[in-house]
């Protein structure tokens, strides 16, 4: 069973290694059958190489980590605030087939709207762009949750609740003892969509009006033409983007082999 284990994870590190390096080839790829004699000198620091160099650089430079702690620190509290609202919310529509029938159509027409439309609206809301920012981030995550717990509720077998009912269970402890327990799998599902959701919101969501986090990094660097930190920035923000979803994707999978 060890060997079996060992050669299914060498099996696996080969495949993807042969991903990053054939991703590798065809950004190389890319930038040499977009360079021309006019523009050479920008597009060569977005090649692979140029790349990786900047970003080893922008590891050692205390603003970018303070940019970067500012990002995951509203990223944090904007899930807090999402799940403190969605997770009950969820839970209310999956056990009430009337709550269910009166918010399908608000939540379905809300979900397609795009949280950075909300942005104006906001800052007049809010009057500053950080809590217009959390508010964006909520409206982002909100959805997802709700929408996931509560299909993981409707999904529960009727036959468990009229048998916790037969017992003499009231609707709190039937919510307490049974509902809570079966949407447990699903947070981390819905955490981990809500939170992809949000890290793409996040950053065009702080190129204004905030002096912080990877966003604000971004436009900085437009705006001082240090083009060499572009593409840098951009794999710095997929990078802690795959972190944050492997780890909420090891939180699934802890909850499944408990299942």
């Amino acid at each position: 069973m060890l060997y079996e284990n060992v050669g299914k994870t060498h099996f696996h590190l080969s495949y993807t290694l042969v991903g990053i390096a054939l991703l590798l080839c065809l950004w190389e790829l890319l930038i040499f059958l977009l360079v021309d004699e006019t523009s050479e000198s920008q597009l060569r620091c977005f090649s692979p190489l140029p790349t990786l160099q900047t970003l080893l650089s922008l590891f050692a430079d205390p603003k970018f980590w303070h940019s970067t702690l500012a990002s995951l620190r509203r990223i944090c509290i904007g899930t807090a605030i999402a799940f403190a609202i969605g997770y009950p919310l969820g839970i209310a529509i999956g056990y009430s087939k009337a709550i269910r029938a009166a918010s399908g159509v608000p939540i379905h027409f809300l979900r397609m709207i795009s949280p950075l439309a909300w942005m104006p609206i906001a800052l007049l809301v809010f009057g500053n762009f950080e809590h217009a920012i959390y508010f964006l981030l909520v409206i982002t995550m909100l959805w997802p949750m709700a929408l996931n717990v509560s299909f993981a509720i409707s999904r529960i077998k009727t036959e468990w609740l009229q048998m916790a009912r037969n017992q003499g269970a009231t609707e709190m402890q039937l919510i307490a003892k049974v509902i809570i327990p079966a949407s447990l799998p699903c947070i981390a599902s819905s955490l981990r969509l809500a939170i992809g959701l949000a890290w793409i919101i996040l950053v065009p969501a702080e190129m204004f009006g905030v002096s912080s986090g990877l966003g604000y990094l971004i436009n900085d660097a437009r705006d001082t033409l240090e083009y060499e930190k572009l593409s840098a920035l951009a794999i710095a923000i997929g990078l802690f983007g795959f972190m944050i979803d492997r780890v909420i994707s090891a939180f699934y999978a802890f909850f499944l082999k408990r299942g």
